[in-house]
C-alpha cells in the first residue's frame, strides 16, 4: 500500500510493472513472435533467430551480417552462428563483400528462397490476425510503433 508520497512499507518506490510500456511491449513481442515461431518451428524446423534472418534476406538481396544484426536486433555472434546453422541446411549462402573483404554477404539460395515462398504467405496471414484482432485501432498502433521505433532507433 502507497503512503501517500510514493513509497511502499517495504520501502522501495511505486511503481506499476503491468502498465510500464517497455515491460508491455517486450511481453506482447514475445507472445506474439512465440505464436508464430509455434508454426514455422513445426512446419520448417527453424528457430526464431533463423526466422528473423531468413525474413530478412527475403527483403533484401545479398547483406551483410552487420546489416543484418542491426536491422533485426541480435548480436553479431549470434546473427553469424544462426547464419552458418542455415548455410549447412543450404538455405543460405556466404561470400566475402566485394566492396569490403572483411565483410561477408549473405543471401538466400533457391532452397532458401523455396522456403520463404512457403514460409512468408503464413507470416502474412498472421498479420491479418494481428490487424483483425486490433480492428480500427491497429492504424493508430502502426503509427505509434513507428514512432516508438524511429525515436529509439540505434540505441
Amino acid at each position: 500500500m502507497d503512503d501517500g508520497q510514493g513509497i511502499e512499507p517495504d520501502g522501495l518506490p511505486a511503481f506499476d510493472l503491468g502498465g510500464f510500456t517497455p515491460y508491455r511491449v517486450a511481453l506482447v513481442a514475445q507472445r506474439l513472435s512465440e505464436a508464430l515461431a509455434r508454426e514455422y518451428r513445426v512446419r520448417f524446423g527453424l528457430s526464431v533467430p533463423e526466422w528473423r534472418v531468413l525474413a530478412h534476406l527475403a527483403q533484401s538481396d545479398a547483406v551483410s551480417v552487420r546489416d543484418i544484426e542491426d536491422a533485426v536486433a541480435m548480436e553479431k555472434s549470434r546473427v553469424s552462428r544462426t547464419a552458418a546453422r542455415l548455410e549447412a541446411r543450404g538455405l543460405v549462402a556466404k561470400r566475402a563483400d566485394p566492396g569490403d573483404r572483411r565483410l561477408v554477404q549473405l543471401s538466400l539460395t533457391g532452397d532458401g528462397r523455396a522456403m520463404m515462398a512457403d514460409l512468408l504467405p503464413l507470416a502474412s496471414a498472421f498479420q491479418g490476425e494481428i490487424e483483425a484482432q486490433l480492428g480500427t485501432d491497429f492504424a493508430g498502433f502502426d503509427r505509434a510503433l513507428g514512432r516508438l521505433l524511429e525515436a529509439y532507433r540505434g540505441g
